[in-house]
């Protein structure tokens, strides 16, 4: 009886391992490897799941691993001897523990070549970690206590295409072109809740997503844009625009699908591109708004057909301001395609 019941545990384990399209001799050391704080889950066997166990340090990781979650813990470093056998990490979650920049052990990131996603928000972090995979594509470390990108912390992290860095204390000499050399292949970075007072330099032309809420930017230079021809979801809120540090046409780019500015001490509302589809300007200091000022192209050119030339808005926030409705007639035929306006 005995043999057959081992007998059945070794076919199950040769079942499973053929669904997971990993080799059985694999699948039973990774299940045997398991630590005892964590769970593995025999359907699952590439993830280690050690989150929410109150975890004051990293246990053993099994040699096949993937994904290991460790967020909701308290732990406050992050070890070679503990992690030297996960040399297959692809995903590693340590979000809301208490790790320090200290804490983490010189080269233990650098080392995980096949890493792709290192989640290490609401820590203790005072500086970006160094060094890093070139495996890596996304990088969260939002809400720490950031101060300090450290020179050529980027360089050769080709794969990196999202840098989420909201919520920490940058400032301005933090966020230079220096600094932010090697981003060849970013699409969204976040630097929202930092206190920059002036629009981070040395952004790559490939840059689609930028996030810069909750700062104190008060003005944008003139040719700010012409780097960045790919922009296309924008947002300021919660700044310190006028429209004197605003130049009138400086949003006018034919990416653009999304724009905001909310919160902010705007006066007039800027021109905008005909591809622009949502726009927030509630909350500023905006005192009319009429169609032949807002409208990106003429609107006596305008006829009754829904052609490519037609303004793509669909969406438009304009409350908090010095606006009274209703909207001019000739602000709705501009942006015929309009569903919802809040004023």
């Amino acid at each position: 009886m005995a043999a057959l019941q081992k007998l059945f545990s070794v076919l199950c384990l040769v079942t499973l391992a053929v669904n997971q399209d990993m080799p059985y001799e694999e699948l039973l050391a990774q299940i045997q490897a398991c630590p005892k704080e964590c769970t593995c889950p025999q359907n699952f066997p590439r993830a280690v799941y050690c989150d929410n166990k109150g975890l004051k340090s990293i246990p053993k990781i099994p040699p096949y691993t993937w994904y290991l979650y460790l967020q909701n813990n308290l732990i406050e470093t992050v070890p070679s001897d503990a992690l030297q056998n996960a040399t297959q990490l692809r995903w590693m979650n340590l979000n809301r523990n208490k790790i320090t920049s200290d804490g983490i052990e010189e080269g233990v990131l650098g080392a995980m070549n096949h890493l792709a996603h290192l989640y290490m928000d609401d820590n203790l972090l005072s500086t970006v970690p160094s060094p890093l995979p070139a495996s890596l594509e996304h990088l969260r470390l939002s809400r720490n206590r950031i101060s300090k990108i450290p020179v050529g912390v980027f360089i050769g992290l080709d794969k990196l295409n999202l840098l989420d860095l909201q919520a920490n204390k940058l400032m301005d000499d933090a966020v230079t072109e220096v600094s932010l050399k090697g981003l060849t292949n970013l699409v969204q970075i976040n630097l929202a809740k930092n206190q920059l007072s002036s629009m981070p330099l040395g952004l790559p032309p490939t840059t689609t997503q930028l996030f810069l809420d909750g700062n104190n930017i008060d003005k944008i230079p003139a040719d700010y844009f012409k780097g960045l021809p790919k922009v296309a979801f924008l947002r300021l809120n919660h700044n310190k625009l006028g429209s004197s540090g605003v130049p009138k046409d400086i949003f006018n780019i034919s990416s653009m699908l999304d724009l905001q500015l909310s919160h902010n001490q705007l006066t007039e509302v800027p021109v905008i591109p005909s591809s622009l589809e949502h726009l927030y300007l509630d909350h500023n200091k905006i005192a009319s708004v009429n169609g032949s000022s807002v409208c990106p192209i003429s609107v006596e050119a305008l006829d009754g057909s829904m052609n490519e030339s037609v303004p793509r808005l669909r969406y438009l926030r304009l409350d908090g301001n010095e606006i009274s409705p209703p909207i001019p007639m000739d602000v709705v035929t501009c942006f015929r395609l309009l569903r919802s306006i809040v004023i």
